[in-house]
């Protein structure tokens, strides 16, 4: 089975939100040093590369990362293209072909270094958020750092989210993955009272 890697490589190089905290690797020991084994540590936000959001992130009282059900991150799935200019928001008019699969990535092509932070990226709107909900969706996913503008401070996506009880997943790299359907596999760490987790996110065929 050929599985396609959508998720940025995890360095020091890789961008975070602005005052977020920056990846750090820490070795411990090491094997050139003289060491029996190599042990390193790593120090980062949780919302570093391709990462799912849980909803205490954005709502009170809301589900951590470990108590959010699996089955939002595995299973149909299909990516979409959509062109607009820089810093908008994805609105139902972009989406011009049917949502076919409960998860739905969308390629913007609007953040395209994961090691070079630019904050006129796209995001979700509302409107799009229910356009997908009515459609069967659970979850939605993005080549960006958020669902909502950097700006945003309302965070009118991640509320929408709330509101149908969908999942996101955001940092995903999708240029070179041709639109159509997969299947998504893209699972959180179970970390206890955390607002988010760190994904290796993949794409496989269908299942037929």
């Amino acid at each position: 089975m050929a599985l396609i890697d959508i998720s940025p490589p995890l360095s020091e190089a890789i961008a975070v939100w602005p005052g977020d905290v920056p990846l750090a690797r820490q070795v411990a020991l090491s094997l050139e040093e003289g060491h029996t084994i190599a042990l390193s540590s790593v120090s980062t936000t949780v919302h570093v590369g391709a990462h799912v959001d849980a909803p205490n992130h954005y709502v009170v009282g809301g589900q951590d990362v470990a108590s959010r059900s699996l089955h939002y991150y595995y299973g149909p799935c299909q990516v979409i293209q959509v062109d607009l200019p820089r810093g908008a928001r994805i609105l139902p008019e972009h989406v011009q072909e049917p949502i076919l699969a409960p998860r739905v990535l969308f390629r913007t092509g609007s953040f395209p270094d994961p090691t070079q932070w630019n904050n006129d990226f796209n995001s979700l709107s509302s409107e799009l958020v229910d356009h997908v909900h009515a459609a069967g969706g659970i979850l939605i996913g993005i080549d960006t750092p958020s669902v909502d503008l950097f700006d945003d401070k309302v965070l009118e996506a991640h509320h929408a989210l709330a509101r149908h009880d969908m999942a996101n997943l955001e940092g995903v790299v999708l240029g070179h993955v041709e639109p159509g359907l997969y299947t998504l596999i893209a699972l959180p760490l179970a970390l206890v009272g955390a607002d988010a987790s760190p994904v290796r996110a993949v794409l496989a065929p269908p299942v037929v």
